[in-house]
C-alpha cells in the first residue's frame, strides 16, 4: 500500500491535468496545482539546504580532504540565507514605510543586492574567464583536419570566429556588392541562423519524445524511481 497509493495519486493527477486542457471547466485546476507545486518546492528547498549544511558540517568535523572548501560553502550559504531572509540593509517600501520588511530583498543598496553585484557577479565572471582557456585548449585538440568531417568543423569554426571580429570582417570588406554573401560576417550569420538551427531542432524533438515517454512510464506506474530505492 505504501507504493500503490502514491502511484495511483500520481497517475490520477497527471492524467487529470492532461485531460483538463480539453475541458474548459477544469482548466482552473492547473493554476491550483501550480500553487501546490510551489508550496512543495519551498519545503524541498528547505530540506535541500538542511542536507547541504549537514554534509558540509560533517565534512568539516571529520577533517576530510577539502574540508576548507566545505567551510567556505557553509559560511557563504549561511551568510546569504541570513542576509536574504532578514533583508539586511533594505529600506522599507515607499507605500508602507511603517513596515520595516516591506522593501524588496533585491532592492539596490541592500546587503543581498551588494553581495550579488560585488561578490557573485565578479566570481562568476572569473569562472567563465577561466573556462575560456579550457575551451580554447579543447577546441585546439578537436579542430584538427584529420578527415573530411573534422575539416568541415574546422572551416566552419574559423568562419564563425573570424566573422565576429573586426579583423575578420576587414578581410572581405573589399568584395564587390555582387559577392556580398561571401563576406565573413554574412557567412557567419548564415551558419548561425540557418545551418545551426538543424541540430537544435532535432535535439528538441528528441527531448520532447523522451519527456512524453518518461511521463507515460511514470503515470502508468512502470517507472517507480520517484518513490525511492526502498
Amino acid at each position: 500500500m505504501k507504493r500503490t497509493i502514491p502511484i495511483l495519486i500520481a497517475g490520477f493527477v497527471g492524467f487529470f491535468l492532461i485531460f483538463s486542457k480539453f475541458m474548459p471547466p477544469f482548466e482552473i485546476w492547473e493554476t491550483r496545482v501550480s500553487v501546490w507545486f510551489d508550496i512543495l518546492a519551498a519545503f524541498a528547498f528547505v530540506l535541500g539546504g538542511a542536507n547541504l549544511m549537514k554534509n558540509q558540517v560533517k565534512k568539516i568535523s571529520d577533517r576530510k580532504p577539502g574540508w576548507g572548501y566545505a567551510a567556505v560553502t557553509a559560511f557563504a550559504f549561511s551568510a546569504t540565507l541570513i542576509v536574504g531572509i532578514f533583508k539586511l540593509g533594505v529600506p522599507p517600501a515607499a507605500p508602507t514605510p511603517e513596515y520595516a520588511w516591506s522593501g524588496e530583498y533585491m532592492q539596490e543598496g541592500g546587503a543581498f543586492w551588494w553581495s550579488y553585484e560585488y561578490l557573485y557577479v565578479p566570481l562568476a565572471s572569473t569562472m567563465f574567464a577561466t573556462l575560456a582557456f579550457y575551451i580554447s585548449s579543447a577546441a585546439f585538440r578537436a579542430f584538427r583536419a584529420k578527415n573530411v568531417e573534422a575539416s568541415l568543423l574546422l572551416g566552419t569554426a574559423l568562419i564563425v570566429l573570424l566573422g565576429q571580429t573586426t579583423a575578420g570582417t576587414m578581410l572581405t570588406e573589399g568584395l564587390p556588392p555582387a559577392y556580398a554573401d561571401l563576406k565573413l560576417e554574412n557567412l557567419k550569420d548564415m551558419f548561425l541562423n540557418v545551418f545551426n538551427t538543424f541540430g537544435p531542432r532535432a535535439i528538441m524533438i528528441g527531448i520532447a519524445l523522451g519527456i512524453v515517454s518518461t511521463s507515460l512510464k511514470v503515470l502508468l506506474g512502470v517507472d517507480q524511481s520517484y518513490l525511492g530505492a526502498d
